[in-house]
């Protein structure tokens, strides 16, 4: 499909006291003025302590989760092309690095379900076990190989059990780097007369920069290079360790959501450095206080929103988006996916995990909390939804 949903006007959603408004207008960032230099600009970011920010987008916001990989192999210029062409409002990606310091963009620096490079007798030798985040793994790793090493390999389908009809793609696309994906997005933005939001995720980045190749100043020099450094920029800055997110504020100005995991979790840089805090305690008021000085928003597990019975089941919503809102932060909870098997139990239909279940009831439930917006791995259906919830 790739008709594009049209989103009505719809709610807004105020980003602190005295912001401007999430809303339907022209896409682009119009908060205060930005410095030109992004060392300035981040400093300017950070004294503004998430407040002040304005993000013009449709709310809900639909963002195309790894592009849309549930339709193609996630994390492929075919995934993001897709997203696009959907309507998808922002494509995600996320970023690893190569051995000689490219980004490139994989959801894992563990490449073994995700490329043919176990085809490729030549890299037999690179197979091994690392302890990545405290977990032990075992496959062939990103920062083990060249760029040029990588650009030999083809992508493929991570779940092929799940989503079969992906697999008529393997092979097609090779692993795009970030500055590729820049490129991309620059043409397609001038092709289509407005800009392509992106959605750009630090993966393990206090595990990389204990090898030396820490991600955070490279991302920002290619923000820069390609002028999505400010605070208006259309690109948005993630990581599960609000350390990668406190750096790069001081680097750039672009818009920056902290990821939240399960309540009982920890971030890994707060393991490293001996912070005792957990997500639950990051999503009570004061948590969020603290998050609201060095982001503008957060992104949660959907379970965190509304948490689920021992059967599955949804139950009654926590107070996290109206505790978040009242710091100013917007919430873009993950993920949505159409099957059976990913859905909460309530919205299952049939006994195929893989066949598709009720998908539009479960995001009308979500929606309903007043979410800004919402990772999906099937824009089409999501942008179908927001209509829907948009229309009432």
């Amino acid at each position: 499909m790739t008709e594009r949903a049209q989103a009505g006007p719809g709610r807004r959603t105020m980003l602190g006291a005295g912001a401007a408004v999430l809303g339907t207008a022209a896409l682009g960032l119009a908060g205060g003025q930005a410095d030109a230099a992004g060392s300035t600009a981040g400093k300017d970011s950070g004294r503004h302590g998430g407040h002040g920010f304005r993000l013009d987008l449709p709310v809900p916001t639909v963002i195309g989760h790894r592009g849309t990989s549930g339709y193609r192999p996630e994390h492929t210029l075919g995934s993001y092309q897709l997203a696009l062409d959907m309507g998808a409002h922002v494509v995600e990606q996320d970023l690893v690095p190569t051995r000689d310091g490219h980004l490139v963009c994989r959801h894992e620096n563990d490449i073994t379900a995700t490329t043919d490079v176990a085809e490729h007798p030549e890299f037999a030798s690179r197979r091994t076990t690392k302890k990545v985040d405290g977990v032990s793994l075992t496959g062939w790793f990103t920062e083990d190989f060249t760029l040029a090493e990588l650009k030999t390999l083809r992508a493929k389908e991570r779940i092929p059990g799940t989503r079969q009809k992906n697999t008529l793609y393997d092979g097609r696309w090779e692993i795009p780097t970030f500055e590729e994906v820049l490129r991309w997005a620059d043409r397609e933005g001038r092709r289509r007369g407005k800009p392509v939001w992106l959605y750009v995720e630090t993966k393990h980045p206090t595990y990389f920069r204990g090898l030396g190749l820490g991600l955070e100043e490279p991302l920002a020099k290619l923000l820069r290079r390609y002028n999505r450094h400010r605070e208006q920029s259309p690109l948005i800055l993630q990581s599960f360790e609000p350390g990668s997110i406190q750096r790069l504020s001081r680097l750039v100005a672009t818009p920056r959501v902290v990821l939240l995991s399960g309540a009982g979790e920890r971030p890994w840089d707060f393991v490293t450095s001996g912070d005792p805090r957990t997500v639950a305690d990051l999503v009570k008021p004061a948590g969020l206080k603290w998050m609201a000085s060095f982001a503008q928003g957060i992104g949660p597990t959907l379970d965190l929103v509304i948490p689920k019975d021992s059967a599955g089941r949804l139950t009654e919503p926590t107070t996290l988006v109206r505790d978040a809102h009242a710091q100013g932060l917007v919430l873009h909870p993950y993920t949505m996916r159409n099957e059976n098997s990913f859905l909460p139990a309530d919205f299952r239909r049939g006994t195929d995990p893989n066949a598709y279940g009720d998908a539009f009831g479960a995001f009308q439930a979500y929606f309903a909390t007043g979410i800004d917006g919402i990772f999906s791995d099937n824009p089409d259906t999501a942008l179908l939804a927001a209509a829907d919830h948009n229309a009432k």
